[in-house]
């Protein structure tokens, strides 16, 4: 991804830079929302339940290959929460003063049942634990540039977008895949990209860092 500077990276918006937040379906949903008493935090508790459904839906489709879809399905959910869940807060008025915390807490825990569900299904469990921790180490690079009061860095390869997409289209292509064979390659390969581009993403982010580093730090 290239070097510019996304709408999230400004120092006064510590904000994931999200295209669907102008869309009228997520502003419709989300007046829905602030029709009922729901948090924000709340949001973001459920959709560990939807990342978990999503999560168990991977683990057993190479036999029940339906369960792609389910998985399909828990992911976008998932990534649907994460989008309102802001978005109440936000626009709702509705943020609070631990909302940074759940902000951050179960996306972690939802992106490693995630992953973690990926690389058992693909047959290589290691791969799942390490793409799951290096995912995490994404964030924390992010955060800890955020804690050096820097604007958080969002960008990929394989930010947590990037990550869900991919594992959104391994599922359609996994169906396929189950139709004409018993391998798991698709599975496979998506989870060694996430690694592979997890671990790029946490370069890139901390070359960023060291750079604003360097530059404040000029005459």
């Amino acid at each position: 991804m290239n070097e510019v500077p996304e709408a999230g990276e400004k120092p006064s918006a510590d904000r994931r830079p999200i295209a669907a937040r102008q869309s009228r379906f997520a502003k419709r949903l989300t007046a829905l929302l602030l029709k009922t008493p729901i948090t924000p935090n709340q949001i973001s508790v459920i959709s560990i339940a939807f990342a978990a459904i999503g999560a168990a839906a991977i683990l057993f489709a190479p036999r029940w290959p339906s369960l792609y879809l389910i998985a399909l399905a828990g992911i976008q959910l998932r990534l649907l929460c994460n989008l309102l869940d802001g978005m109440v807060a936000v626009e709702g008025g509705r943020g609070s003063a631990v909302g940074p915390l759940y902000n951050e807490f179960p996306d972690r825990i939802a992106d490693s049942l995630l992953i973690v569900a990926l690389g058992y299904a693909a047959g290589a469990g290691w791969l799942g634990w390490a793409g799951a921790l290096v995912a995490a180490l994404t964030a924390y690079v992010r955060v800890f540039g955020g804690s050096l009061g820097q604007a958080q860095n969002f960008r990929g390869p394989m930010a947590k977008q990037h990550r869900m997409a991919l594992m959104s289209v391994a599922c359609v292509l996994a169906l396929f895949e189950a139709a004409l064979t018993t391998e798991r390659l698709v599975l496979y390969v998506a989870a060694w990209i996430i690694l592979a581009g997890s671990l790029f993403t946490c370069l890139t982010r901390t070359r960023a860092i060291v750079s604003r580093i360097q530059g404040a730090t000029r005459p």
